[in-house]
């Protein structure tokens, strides 16, 4: 979210399905599995990084 005084830009995502939202969820938990520990986004775990 990007804010000043009187407004805000927001950017959101929302999942039509819990299917769709769990198959994210499995593909982050399977990537973070034997990483090292550190601090990562869905664009690594995506590979687009």
């Amino acid at each position: 979210m990007f804010a000043i005084d009187g407004e805000r830009v927001e950017l959101t995502h929302k999942a039509s399905s819990r299917d769709t939202f769990a198959s994210g969820a499995l593909a982050a938990a399977r990537f973070l599995s034997g990483q090292k520990p550190g601090v990562y986004v869905m664009a690594d775990v995506l590979g687009l990084k």
